[in-house]
């Protein structure tokens, strides 16, 4: 548990927009130093310099949390800079919509390296090194779609899946060392995230017609999505409470219930509604 964030050390996946960004907001205005990462490098650079004439302490690392060497020369400039860390959020993440039929190796890779690779990259480097410390806590960020299916975000929500198990296990893991574990499932956010197409490399072939958000989404987003400071100021919440699942709207526990009311029913997965 941390209670007193003033004067400790956060690093941030995904920092450059969205919930990254509001996170590395929040951990600012409780007195942290704050390392930004993210691949976008001119948009980091930009963040990085209008949080510092704020006069926050950041600095920005580009970083593709799917290559391990990359991660593993984030960590290498965080304890050079700093010479600790004490928050670690694993927030890097990519929202990939549509059937799975429609879907292509390429897909596959690119959204488990990011999204289910990435967290294990920042765990596995990171977590060694706040163990021997003493100290630290992290936070996963996962998905709503970590907890329930949809027949339109297959891929993410099996991805999600992962970041939920990965997180569970790495709790039970560190239960007896001074490191918390946060798993984060938010719903919707006012975010880029479904919108890949900025994002995606070009080695990423998709199917015809299948390059764009789901009709509808947006409207959704904006109508029952959320801003991503209040996401942010949970989050906050959560490494005070050493507390692990941090939800941002109330009906998500109702639907992942529903699968367990599948389970105990012996009956098959119940549609959504």
């Amino acid at each position: 548990m941390i209670e007193q964030l003033e004067g400790r050390v956060a690093v941030v996946t995904g920092a450059a927009s969205g919930i990254g960004l509001a996170m590395v907001e929040a951990f600012l205005g409780e007195g942290m130093s704050v390392v930004l990462s993210d691949l976008d490098g001119p948009e980091l650079d930009a963040q990085v310099a209008r949080l510092s004439a704020d006069g926050g302490d950041v600095c920005g690392v580009v970083c593709d949390v799917a290559d391990p060497d990359a991660v593993a020369r984030l960590a290498a400039q965080c304890w050079e800079r700093y010479g600790d860390v004490h928050v670690l959020c694993n927030n890097a993440g990519v929202g990939p919509t549509g059937p799975m039929l429609a879907t292509t190796p390429a897909e596959w890779r690119w959204t488990i390296g990011v999204n289910v690779l990435g967290v294990a990259h920042g765990v596995t480097t990171f977590a060694p090194r706040m163990v021997e410390a003493g100290v630290g806590h992290i936070v996963n960020v996962s998905s709503q779609a970590g907890v329930m299916t949809s027949e339109l975000l297959g891929m993410y929500c099996a991805s999600k899946h992962a970041v939920v198990g990965l997180s569970e296990a790495l709790y039970r893991e560190l239960e007896s060392t001074p490191v918390g574990v946060s798993c984060l499932c938010p719903e919707f956010v006012r975010t880029q995230v479904f919108d890949v197409a900025r994002v995606r490399p070009d080695w990423v072939e998709v199917e015809d017609g299948h390059d764009a958000m789901i009709p509808g989404l947006s409207a959704v987003l904006e109508e029952r999505g959320i801003e991503p400071a209040a996401v942010a100021a949970r989050v906050v919440d959560a490494v005070r409470a050493d507390r692990f699942w941090v939800f941002t709207h109330p009906f998500t526990v109702g639907f992942a219930e529903r699968r367990i009311e599948d389970l105990r029913a012996d009956r098959n997965p119940e549609p959504l509604r």
